[in-house]
């Protein structure tokens, strides 16, 4: 069953077209991940899917009385109100009807009329099973659900005002998850959520009765949620009916195909416009002039002029990445000896030990809130251990990248702190930074105004100049599109010095760090294997 449909859909802000006469489906049951680069309209046309928006032309329908729900990019409530009763409101029909039952049982407890009590009786009855038939008896057991798999049950009592942007998202989620809508369109849940909320939101997907539309970068996500890949390139939608896996593959086949066919036309029509050279050659050769030839020459131009040419497969520009390092680190690069750290009343790190060594791939992952940005602060030497030792090793320079930039000047253009790190002239560092995908007068952007994307992109691009022999990396491939993460990772790959990350990316994770420790309950465990060897060891000692 078809629950929404768009045809030839276009949408322009102002003078800018984001993409033209788009056509698609979502029937019943579908599990579709949206993909494409950042700028290629995927939130625009999930908006204009869930009727937020309408499109500039074309035409968009859905099935007649569609539960229809997206996630907001930033919900807002009262500062004041609990989180458990924003929650609830997800339930106000049924709330509805228990404070009426609640009147009623008053009314009965105290009525002494046997008519009226039996009248009172039957309408308590009547509710009773209204009450059932909508969930009434389970709806806080699934907000309790609900928050337990995100990870938010230490919110429910929390104002909202006191939360995080990242909580107050996933809070949006929880409301989205509990309504659910027949069209549910989630732009970026994996975002803020730790390892076990991510297995428990892919397992949620799989499992959900409705049709899900999912804008994601998170390749391990599409992999495990999705059956169908939508790839916005260039303001054509492309589909799939495959995961993210099989869609590589796919994508692959389908660009050979099209370079192939592009090259084998353009082969013949060169042929063509040849062969109505030579013939115009001869018959102008002849005396008298062949008017056969003439006509034939004529001929091949028209079934030239009928041919629709095809257009050249689209080529993208990706960032431009090659990390150098000048001189080698010492063998031992990093080593914490029963290291902890307490802040107030909570031990966060309690007696760990961590050693890394030259040219070691180090990720560090766990959950939410178990100490990854403390231990990389204790490796930076911003903050100190309460007992244990943290040394670092000889001949070691180490470059930061966090995932919100704050190593970056604020007030600073572009083109001033990529000079800062690059110490180039301003010529030569316009060209560099065009490597990076800075064009004309976006170097002049002021640092406090690029998006997360960019700010990370000119990170990457410092530290390629400040050539570091030790890349230290928090959340890295946050912000940045599918194609950018590819090239981050070719780059990681060639680096020959040593890298210490913390991501909660599973595809970066298992495809660059052989070495994995896990951070919990203040303790670090090496795995000598990648993210998915620790995460099945871990589950089969939990068994």
């Amino acid at each position: 069953m078809i629950l929404c449909y768009a045809n030839q859909v276009s949408q322009s802000y102002g003078a800018t077209q984001v993409f033209a006469n788009l056509s698609m489906e979502i029937k019943s049951g579908a599990r579709i991940g949206l993909v494409g680069r950042n700028g290629e309209g995927k939130t625009t046309l999930a908006r204009i899917l869930a009727g937020v928006e309408p499109p500039a032309t074309g035409e968009v329908g859905w099935r007649k009385g569609l539960a229809k729900g997206m996630l907001a990019q930033a919900p807002t409530y009262s500062p004041d109100r609990r989180v458990y009763t924003i929650l609830e409101t997800v339930f106000s029909d049924i709330k509805k009807v228990k404070e009426h039952m609640t009147r009623l049982e008053e009314v009965l407890a105290t009525e002494q009329k046997p008519a009226k009590l039996e009248r009172v009786l039957e309408e308590y009855g009547s509710l009773q099973q209204q009450f059932a038939d909508v969930g009434g008896f389970e709806y806080e057991a699934n907000i309790r659900r609900i928050a337990a798999g995100l990870g938010i049950t230490g919110l429910l009592e929390k104002r909202w005002g006191a939360l995080s942007g990242g909580e107050r998202t996933k809070v949006g989620l929880a409301c989205l998850l509990l309504q659910k809508p027949e069209l549910l369109i989630l732009d970026e849940p994996t975002n803020h959520l730790d390892l076990y909320a991510f297995d428990w939101l892919a397992d949620w997907v799989r499992h959900y009765a409705g049709a899900v539309l999912i804008i994601s970068h998170d390749r391990a996500f599409l992999d495990a949620a999705v059956t169908e890949i939508w790839e916005m390139e260039n303001g054509v939608l492309h589909q799939y009916a495959a995961n993210y896996s099989g869609y590589l593959k796919e994508r692959e086949e389908r660009l050979m195909r099209e370079f192939q066919q592009y090259a084998d036309q353009q082969k013949k029509m060169k042929k063509m416009r040849e062969a109505i050279k030579r013939l115009k050659e001869w018959a102008n050769r002849a005396n008298p002039p062949n008017a056969g030839m003439h006509r034939q020459a004529k001929s091949m131009e028209k079934a030239l002029a009928r041919m629709e040419e095809l257009k050249k497969p689209p080529q993208t520009k990706k960032v431009e990445l090659s990390f150098e390092q000048q001189g080698r680190s010492g063998e031992d690069v990093v080593e914490l000896k029963s290291v902890s750290k307490t802040f107030g009343e909570r031990q966060v790190l309690g007696q760990v030990d961590l050693a890394v060594r030259h040219q070691e791939r180090v990720a560090l992952v766990g959950a939410n809130g178990e100490g990854k940005s403390t231990l990389l602060k204790l490796i930076l030497g911003e903050i100190e251990p309460d007992t244990g030792q943290c040394k670092i090793g000889a001949s070691v320079s180490l470059g930061y990248l966090s995932q919100h930039g704050t190593e970056l000047d604020p007030k600073q253009t572009v083109l001033e702190a990529f000079r800062a790190s690059a110490l180039l002239a301003d010529g030569e560092a316009r060209g560099q930074l065009a490597r990076f995908l800075f064009y004309g007068q976006d170097v002049f952007k002021r640092v406090a105004d690029l998006s997360g994307g960019e700010k990370m992109r000119l990170r990457l691009a410092q530290l390629i100049f400040e050539k570091h022999n030790v890349l230290v990396l928090d959340e890295p491939t946050n912000h940045l599109d599918i194609d950018s993460k590819e090239v981050l990772e070719e780059a990681l790959a060639e680096f020959t010095g040593t890298i210490i990350a913390v991501s909660h990316d599973r595809y970066f994770l298992n495809k660059l760090f052989p070495v994995t420790y896990w951070l919990e309950n203040g303790a670090a465990t090496r795995y000598e294997g990648s993210f998915s060897y620790a995460w099945a060891k871990r589950k089969k000692h939990e068994q």
